[in-house]
């Protein structure tokens, strides 16, 4: 993650409006009964096995995760992870009241929902904050046991999406798929640290840069799936 000086103000209305692309995406996800990985995959799947609204599960799952990542990573990446997990919680709550989906392909929906995901998770990793969960787990396994936080959320993810078997049609789990290769795309063709590094100049040396080591907890490489590509 390049290392940006955004100040309380921007990183508040980024992250409201990165919420509302996730938001609307995991909508789009429920209108269809189609899954997604990570925390909110299994706040999903908790609403068909107990009777719980989407919103109060993601939240209340993101909770243990808070004190990994305060103590692990960094303390603004945990207030604006708080930030990110609280707006996606409450407007996933709300957009019903706003939008009434009629008739929607469940193709297009999983397609515009994993591109507004993915678009929604960007904003945040660009902001220093993430969608809480299993991507801080994961970051945390990958630096404390060199547990390849890629290949365990893939692991993961593949579980929470198997277990979907049980509660949808199998043709909307492969119609899921569809939409967690689109949000994944997103993400690993756009966010790309070494893109911002500043170009050598002519006669000299590049300008040096300092970035903090993730292991200060200085600034985090949330991007889990593609750093590991």
């Amino acid at each position: 993650m390049q290392n940006s000086n955004h100040s309380v103000i921007e990183d508040i209305f980024a992250l409201v409006s990165a919420g509302l692309f996730v938001a609307f995406g995991v909508f789009l996800f429920q209108s269809q009964d189609l899954m997604v990985g990570g925390a909110a995959g299994i706040a999903l799947l908790g609403t068909y096995a107990i009777d719980m609204d989407f919103g109060v599960l993601f939240f209340l799952i993101n909770l243990p995760f808070y004190t990994l990542a305060w103590t692990r990573i960094s303390k603004r990446f945990t207030l604006n992870t708080f930030i990110s997990v609280t707006t996606v919680s409450i407007l996933t709550e709300q957009i019903p009241a706003f939008v009434d989906i009629s008739s929607i392909n469940p193709i297009f929906a999983a397609i515009l929902g994993g591109l507004l995901i993915g678009v929604g998770m960007l904003i945040m990793f660009r902001h220093s904050s993430s969608l809480g969960g299993l991507g801080i787990l994961a970051f945390y396994l990958q630096s404390r046991f060199n547990i390849r936080a890629g290949t365990f959320q893939l692991t993961v993810d593949s579980v929470i999406l198997l277990c979907g078997l049980f509660f949808i049609p199998w043709h909307l789990v492969l119609i899921s798929i569809l939409a967690a290769f689109c949000l994944n795309m997103v993400i690993s063709l756009n966010h790309r640290p070494e893109r911002y590094i500043p170009a050598k100049k002519e006669g000299g040396k590049s300008p040096e840069k300092k970035v903090p080591s993730v292991q200060t907890g200085a600034t985090v490489n949330t991007n889990l799936h593609a750093q590991n590509n």
